[in-house]
C-alpha cells in the first residue's frame, strides 16, 4: 500500500470542512442564485459557477450558462484552483498547456478564458470556487480579481449564515445542526429517564433521477411537498428534521412498534402524494429505517446510524418500505457511520482506477458516490489513501450515481 502523502492529508482535512457544512446536493437557493447573476452581470461573462468539490466531482450550488449540475473533478478547471490561496486566472485556455486538451476547451463549450477564486472557511480549506468563464480570450485586472473575491465571501458568508440557521430554507424543517443540537438533548433525557425512544431516517427514492428528469424546481417541489405532508402527520412532540439532500429523519418518544407504525404511516402518505409539475403529474415514494434505543446504544449518533443503516436495507430490497434494524439480523443490517472521504475503485489487476467518493462507511460495506457508473465491474478494490484502507468490494446495489 502506498504511503500517506501531505497532499492525501490536506484533501481528507478539506473532506472534513466540506461535509461539515453539509451543502452537497442541496436545492438551489436564491441567495447562491443572485451571487451568480451579478457576476455573469458585471463581468459580462456567459458562464458563473458556486462550485463545492468533493472527492470525485465538482458540484454546482449555483450556476448560470450551463445546463448541467456537476461534472467530474478531473475533467475541471477548478480543481486547480482548490489547492491554492490565491486566485487562477486563464487568459486563454487553448495557450494553457494544463487546460488546451481539455475536452471543454478543445470542444463543446469551447472555454477560452476562466478566472476562479477559492470558496474558503474560516479555518483555512478551500471547500470550492467561484469562478466566472468565457468564449473568449480576455485579461481579468486586480481590479476584477478584488471584485470576483468579494463575490466568494459572500458565497462564503452565505454559507456560514445557512450552517447555523435552525430551520431549512426550502423546507422550514428543522436544518441538520438544529436536529441534531435538538436531539441530542431528548436522547439524554430519555437515556437518563429510560423513556422509550426511537429514529426514523427516511430518503425519497429516485431523488437524482426527478432532478434529472423535470428539473431543479420540480425537486425542490418534491422536498417541499414530502416535508409538509409529514409535518402534518407527526405529533407536536416529535423532533423532524432535513438531514441531507433528500434525507429526512425524525425522534421519537416511542418503543419500537411505535416507531414502525409511525413510519408506515409516514411511507403511505408520502406514497399517496401527486405533485403537478407542468402537465405531468409525479409521483413519490421513500425508503424508511427505524431503530429504538436499548441500553447497548451509546449515542444519538449510533441511533441514526442505526436507522440509516436500516433505511439502506429498504433501499436494497427494492424501496417504498420500512425496515427496522434489529442486531439479531447478523449482516443483513450493520450501521454505517456517515462519511465524505476521496476513494479510488481500483480494477483490472490494479491498471484501472476510478475516482469516487465515500459516503458511509461500516463493517460490512460502504456507500460510494461516483460520475457514471457505466464501465464499474461486479467487484473491485475500495482504496482511501488518506486513510491507508483498503478492501475487497462486491457491488450488492445500486441507484443512480450511487453504489
Amino acid at each position: 500500500m502506498q504511503a500517506v502523502s501531505a497532499g492525501d492529508l490536506r484533501e481528507a482535512a478539506r473532506l472534513r470542512a466540506v461535509e461539515r457544512f453539509d451543502v452537497l446536493d442541496t436545492p438551489r437557493e436564491a441567495a447562491f442564485d443572485r451571487i451568480t447573476r451579478l457576476i455573469k452581470t458585471v463581468f459580462d461573462v456567459p458562464i458563473a459557477i458556486i462550485s463545492v468539490i468533493d472527492g470525485h466531482r465538482q458540484w454546482y450550488k449555483a450556476c448560470e450558462g450551463l445546463a448541467v449540475n456537476e461534472v467530474e473533478r478531473k475533467a475541471t478547471f477548478c480543481q486547480y484552483t482548490i489547492p491554492r490561496e490565491e486566485p487562477l486566472i486563464v487568459a486563454d485556455a487553448t495557450k494553457d498547456p494544463r487546460f488546451a486538451n481539455n475536452p471543454m476547451v478543445s470542444s463543446d463549450p469551447h472555454i477560452r478564458f476562466y478566472a476562479g477564486v477559492p470558496l474558503r472557511t474560516r479555518d483555512g480549506h478551500n471547500i470550492g470556487s467561484v469562478c466566472a468563464i468565457g468564449y473568449t480570450p480576455r485579461e481579468f485586472s486586480d481590479r476584477d480579481i478584488a471584485i470576483l473575491q468579494d463575490f466568494a465571501d459572500l458565497a462564503m458568508d452565505e454559507l456560514e449564515l445557512r450552517q447555523h440557521a435552525s430551520s431549512d430554507a426550502l423546507t422550514g424543517v428543522l436544518s441538520r445542526r438544529a436536529f441534531i443540537d435538538q436531539g441530542g438533548k431528548a436522547f439524554a433525557l430519555a437515556q437518563r429517564q429510560r423513556f422509550d425512544f426511537s429514529c426514523i431516517v427516511f430518503d425519497v427514492d429516485h431523488f437524482k433521477s426527478v432532478n434529472d428528469h423535470f428539473g431543479h424546481a420540480a425537486g425542490d417541489k418534491v422536498l417541499s411537498g414530502v416535508a409538509r405532508q409529514c409535518s402534518a402527520t407527526l405529533r407536536d412532540v416529535d423532533i423532524f428534521g432535513r438531514v441531507g439532500g433528500e434525507e429526512f429523519a425524525v425522534l421519537l418518544y416511542t418503543g419500537r412498534s411505535g416507531a414502525l407504525e409511525s413510519a408506515e404511516r409516514l411511507r403511505a402518505t408520502i406514497e399517496t402524494m401527486r405533485l403537478a409539475h407542468g402537465t405531468q403529474e409525479m409521483q413519490v415514494t421513500a425508503s424508511f429505517g427505524v431503530a429504538s434505543f436499548d441500553p447497548g446504544t451509546s449515542s444519538l449518533q449510533e441511533l441514526i446510524e442505526r436507522a440509516d443503516a436500516a433505511m439502506y436495507h429498504s433501499k436494497h430490497a427494492g424501496r417504498n418500505r420500512t425496515t427496522a434494524w434489529n442486531s439479531s439480523q447478523g449482516d443483513q443490517v450493520r450501521p454505517r457511520r456517515r462519511v465524505l472521504k476521496a476513494g479510488q475503485i481500483v480494477f483490472n489487476a490494479r491498471m484501472s482506477t476510478i475516482d469516487c467518493t465515500v459516503r458511509s462507511l461500516g463493517e460490512d460495506g460502504a456507500t460510494i458516490d461516483v460520475s457514471n457508473t457505466a464501465g464499474i465491474p461486479g467487484q473491485f478494490l475500495l482504496a482511501i489513501r488518506a486513510d491507508r484502507f483498503e478492501a475487497k468490494c462486491r457491488v450488492v446495489g445500486q441507484a443512480e450515481r450511487r453504489l
